[in-house]
């Protein structure tokens, strides 16, 4: 729970601004640390945040955290559900602190001296990455928070009827297969692949678009169905989103336009034109993996590789920073 004496310190002298959040029954939501330090000063009331219709499932894993035991496995459905529904607590409470800490900064709030009856300012972080890992841990016990969007994104797409019927059937279908003991990964991106048949179908048959650009969507859509089957999941997404960045250009623009291939020298060297597209696919990779769930499932020499493109791509970046500092004529660009 990190420093609890600074914290503790810190309500002392500085007064009370931001309650714990409990449920009617007096489950424990957000709060542990302020909770923790509390007592810690000797305080033996204090007033709190009741929080109503909380899901029962939510209140029972609560209690069950609190008793230091989990009864009863989650299934990842179930995970991603109470997830979403701790994250939204959690950042309610986030939000309330902010705005009490805005508060006192404009001196309207009296000062405590550790005698007051409610509880005390945590010293936790009100971003909502913070409440995402929060409420992940809360959860599973680990930082998995990657997996567990994922998992929130195909139930909100199951859910929405706005969505075309293929594609709320994928995702109910993908969901049974995740709480089956399929991969969360290749779940979504099957997903994805079909957020973007849809899209390209619904473009094929838009009669207000050129002849071309409908004729594109459903040429790309045909094809990317035809490699389903023999195609991963990683790489059929990949090839469905370039389909589709394609088409939507081609509609903007009107006509037909050539495919963003990204070529090679002959020599096998990436072109500049190349090396953006590639770089432009990866932006943000990291957001998109959680290390808990890459790192202990990599075999050796799969993390080898890994080790060598980074300890590569790092020499690469300092060779071309180097580069950069010198103009066309290869005088040195001044900082």
């Amino acid at each position: 729970m990190g420093n609890i004496d600074n914290l503790a310190v810190s309500i002392e002298r500085e007064g009370v601004l931001q309650p714990v959040t409990i449920t009617p029954d007096g489950l424990l939501v957000c709060g542990l640390r302020r909770l923790t330090a509390m007592r810690q000063l000797g305080w033996k009331t204090a007033n709190v945040w009741v929080r109503a219709g909380i899901t029962d499932r939510l209140g029972e894993l609560l209690a069950e955290q609190d008793d230091n035991a989990l009864h009863k496995p989650l299934t990842q459905t179930e995970a991603a559900t109470l997830y979403r529904e701790l994250k939204t607590l959690l950042a309610e409470d986030a939000a309330r602190r902010q705005e009490a800490t805005r508060f006192t900064a404009g001196g309207e709030n009296p000062k405590s001296h550790g005698d007051a009856t409610v509880a005390a300012p945590s010293t936790e972080s009100s971003s909502a990455g913070e409440a995402r890992a929060q409420a992940a841990r809360m959860v599973t016990g680990r930082n998995s928070y990657t997996s567990l969007e994922r998992v929130s994104e195909l139930q909100r797409l199951a859910a929405d009827q706005t969505q075309p019927a293929s594609v709320r059937e994928r995702a109910t279908a993908e969901l049974e297969g995740i709480d089956a003991g399929g991969s969360i990964t290749a779940a979504h991106q099957r997903t994805r692949v079909e957020l973007s048949l849809a899209e390209l179908d619904q473009i094929a048959a838009d009669t207000s678009l050129a002849a071309a650009v409908r004729a594109r969507a459903t040429q790309d859509a045909a094809s990317l169905r035809a490699a389903q089957a023999q195609t991963r999941s990683a790489e059929l997404e990949h090839l469905a989103a370039e389909a589709l960045a394609r088409v939507r250009g081609d509609k903007k623009r009107g006509k037909r336009t050539r495919p963003a291939v990204a070529p090679v020298t002959s020599a096998g060297i990436m072109t500049v034109r190349a090396f953006v597209l590639t770089w432009d696919e990866l932006a943000g990779w990291w957001e998109r993996a959680d290390p808990d769930e890459v790192g202990p499932a990599l075999t050796e020499e799969q993390w080898h590789r890994f080790e060598q493109t980074v300890a590569g791509t790092v020499a690469f970046a300092e060779a071309a920073e180097a580069a950069r500092r010198h103009d066309r004529h290869g005088e040195l660009r001044t900082a």
